[in-house]
């Protein structure tokens, strides 16, 4: 459970701390938006951390 904490933190740090400043809208987190914001985890070789 703390690694999908990490990755899911990682995933929505940016909609997390800019959420409080934003109207209320539908936020869609997409193939594109993930593979943007977890390109340096995917980049590191080393998963292992990441997977049971």
């Amino acid at each position: 459970a703390r690694r999908l904490h990490t990755v899911l933190e990682k995933l929505l740090e940016d909609v997390s701390f800019e959420a409080p400043d934003m109207p209320k809208t539908e936020i869609v987190i997409n193939r594109e938006y993930v593979r943007e914001r977890l390109h340096d985890i995917v980049k590191d070789e080393d998963l292992s951390k990441y997977i049971l």
